[in-house]
């Protein structure tokens, strides 16, 4: 893949030229498709995780309403 005589300061990025060609060895990354769905998913999981937290807040609050005296 690679020739011989590269050096580490011909690599910029993962790019380098081999032959006058421009050659991207770098890793596969994700497309703007995959960070749009990936941020969905979170801002989901975080909401639900935050409803969740709410409830549990409420229902303390009604328990310590509730043992209270007048």
């Amino acid at each position: 893949m690679h020739s011989k005589n590269l050096n580490k300061k011909d690599f910029i990025n993962g790019l380098y030229v081999e032959g006058g060609r421009l050659i991207n060895d770098r890793s596969d990354s994700m497309t703007g498709i995959q960070k749009a769905a990936s941020i969905k998913q979170s801002v989901k999981y975080d909401r639900k995780i935050n409803q969740i937290s709410d409830a549990i807040e409420l229902s303390e609050s009604r328990k310590k309403f509730g043992q209270m005296k007048y």
